[in-house]
């Protein structure tokens, strides 16, 4: 703290906490003193703040309604602690997409690499919530490079997310390529160039999009479907649409790897991640907050000291 007037104000905040923010507190009405003086006004019951209180986190103790420097410490620690299960929250959804592609990124470059369940998915690769009927293909896109022309096959079912799990558009059978398989124009966040015609725009909030989408079994056998993606699916930034790379399509079925997120501090290690490498400007400024509020913000150093990681190691499991 670097003078008394912030020190007083982080005090009055932590007294305010208790009597607001920390609802589970419940402050008795303190009698007033018998002999009345003529300003004197009547304190109504709940207001003042008494010597002790007694809550969950253990006894708080004050002096003319101010916190000794235990309570102060154990009023910061839950605060932190709060702050911290709410911006865990809050994360789950973009650290899961992290752990997503980190995983798929393990079999190969992204916008080159395409792994398809060629014979369904089984418990060798850890997902969130697959199935084991389907064959799968699940891959991520860069877009950092420019625009990228992605050509869906016909006769599939999915879909395009972006980096915060934000649903973007369908592809395949419900999308507006209606199954017949077409070409999809992914742009750049803050992307100003001309779009050219004959394509489904798509304009997603990050960077990194993930597009999964399954096809289906032929009586009961999934290499007909499996090939079919394989003929049909193009990956290529728009500028080498007259010389498209070669993809490299890796059959994953039995294959061990893990897209699951971590449960433990690197969870805020790759919130942190994301948070430095995607726009924010479309998160809701309530979930950035929080996310500041443990010392994850947009250009900063993330650096928590050890009693911060005590308490962001501890939100994960609510005590």
């Amino acid at each position: 703290m670097s003078s008394t007037s912030d020190k007083t104000g982080r005090i009055m905040k932590l007294v305010a906490s208790v009597v607001s923010a920390l609802s589970f507190v419940a402050l008795s009405a303190i009698p007033l003193n018998a002999q009345q003086y003529k300003m004197q006004t009547p304190i109504p019951p709940g207001v003042a703040i008494p010597d002790k209180v007694e809550t969950r986190l253990g006894t708080l103790n004050f002096f003319d309604g101010f916190p000794d420097d235990a309570t102060v410490e154990k009023l910061y620690d839950n605060l932190d602690f709060q702050h911290a299960v709410q911006a865990y929250l809050l994360a789950l959804a973009p650290v899961s997409q992290l752990a997503n592609r980190k995983g798929v990124a393990e079999l190969g470059p992204l916008n080159l690499t395409v792994p398809i369940f060629e014979d369904r998915m089984d418990s060798k690769s850890l997902f969130l919530t697959p199935n084991n009927n389907t064959p799968y293909t699940w891959f991520w896109l860069d877009l950092r490079d420019g625009p990228l022309v992605l050509e869906v096959p016909p006769n599939v079912l999915g879909l395009i997310n972006d980096m915060w799990y934000n649903f973007i558009t369908d592809v395949g059978f419900v999308g507006p390529d209606k199954g017949e398989g077409g070409k999809y124009l992914i742009l750049p966040p803050g992307y100003d160039g001309e779009v050219p015609t004959g394509y489904f725009v798509v304009k997603p909030a990050t960077f990194s999009v993930w597009v999964p989408w399954r096809s289906f079994l032929v009586n009961g056998d999934p290499k007909p479907g499996v090939d079919s993606v394989e003929k049909h699916t193009r990956i290529y930034r728009l500028k080498d649409a007259e010389n498209p790379p070669k993809l490299n399509f890796v059959h994953v079925s039995g294959k061990a790897f893990s897209t699951l997120a971590p449960g433990d501090f690197p969870f805020w290690e790759y919130l942190n991640q994301v948070v430095q490498e995607e726009p924010t400007d479309t998160v809701d400024p309530v979930t950035l907050g929080r996310y500041a509020s443990v010392g994850i913000q947009k250009g900063k150093p993330f650096a928590p000291d050890a009693r911060m990681k005590k308490n962001s190691d501890r939100s994960r499991l609510g005590r």
